[in-house]
This record gives C-alpha cells, structure tokens and sequence, in this order.
C-alpha cells in the first residue's frame, strides 16, 4: 500500500503535467481506472485533502465542476516530486503527453441539444478559454438526428468552424 503522501503528490503532479483545469471524473479515470496509479479511495481521498489544504480549487464551466492546481500545489510538486518513484513518474509524463489534448478537447468543447415545443431541436455548441465562453453558437435544426450528429461532431470540428467562421467575418 502507498504512502497517502505519494499520491497527493502523484495528483499534484498530474495536475501540473496536464496544464488544464480536469474534472474529477476524469481524473479518477486517469489515475484509477485506465493507469492503476492508485485505487478509487485513495484517490478520492488524496484529492479531498488536496482541496481542503488549498492545493487544488474548484471552477463550475457551464454545470461542470473542474479542478485546478493552485500556485501553493504547484510550489509543493516543485519541492517533492522526487517523492514520487522515477517510474511512475515517467509513465504519467507519458501518458499525459500522449492523452492532453484529448482530455483538453473534453474540457474546452461544450456541446448539447434540447427540443423545442414545435419539435425542433436547438444544437448548443461551446468553445471555452480557460473559464469562460470563447466562442457560442446555438443552431435550430429540424431532427433530433440531426442534432445527435453535430453534438457528436463539434469535439472533432469545433476548432475548424471557429477558424472558418473567424475568416469570413474578418475577411
């Protein structure tokens, strides 16, 4: 069993490797389920107290709530990541780098659809900047498939439509 110290520090070190805000879903993902860095307790338990002593904080996007390293966690991880074995800490840098910008394109990209009463669909689709709305757009369409397929669509394109629609608006 590891030290519980270890894997706040393993967190910490997660956190400052992946450079966006995550929610704890996926973080428990990362750390528990697809890596086996820890099992789901001592995670859950790492993060609270990372929380509770102001290492991490929370932010709400939309009805998500994600989590960020403070600068008091970063300074931490700075002083005691050699804590953390040199294997282990080989196999996160690889994994993030492998797997951020999956996990950023899920914590930047917001998309939804909800009917109407006249039983259209309205698509909502986001791009975030940190915290807040970069860019959004909510569209009328007239089936809910449609609607399924630009939700399913908008992680994938988001960042195309933005640029295009940018240059035909600056154009």
């Amino acid at each position: 069993m590891r030290d519980n110290i270890v894997n706040k520090l393993i967190l910490l070190f997660v956190f400052d490797k992946m450079e966006i805000p995550i929610s704890e879903e996926s973080l428990i993902d990362i750390c528990t389920t697809t890596n086996e860095w820890m099992n789901y307790v001592d995670c859950t338990t790492a993060l609270n107290d990372l929380l509770d002593a102001d290492f991490l904080y929370i932010t709400e996007q939309l009805s998500t709530r994600l989590i960020s390293i403070t600068p008091d966690g970063r300074s931490c991880i700075a002083s005691f990541y050699t804590r953390i074995p040199s294997h282990l800490r080989d196999d996160i840098n690889e994994y993030i780098s492998k797997n951020r910008l999956k996990y950023r394109k899920r914590q930047e990209y917001f998309t939804d659809y909800y009917r109407n009463d006249d039983g259209t669909y309205t698509v909502w689709l986001k791009i975030f900047n940190t915290d807040r709305p970069q860019f959004e757009l909510k569209l009328l369409v007239e089936t809910r498939s449609a609607a399924v397929e630009m939700t399913r669509k908008w992680t994938s394109k988001a960042a195309q439509a933005y640029g295009m629609l940018l240059e035909t608006l600056l154009d």
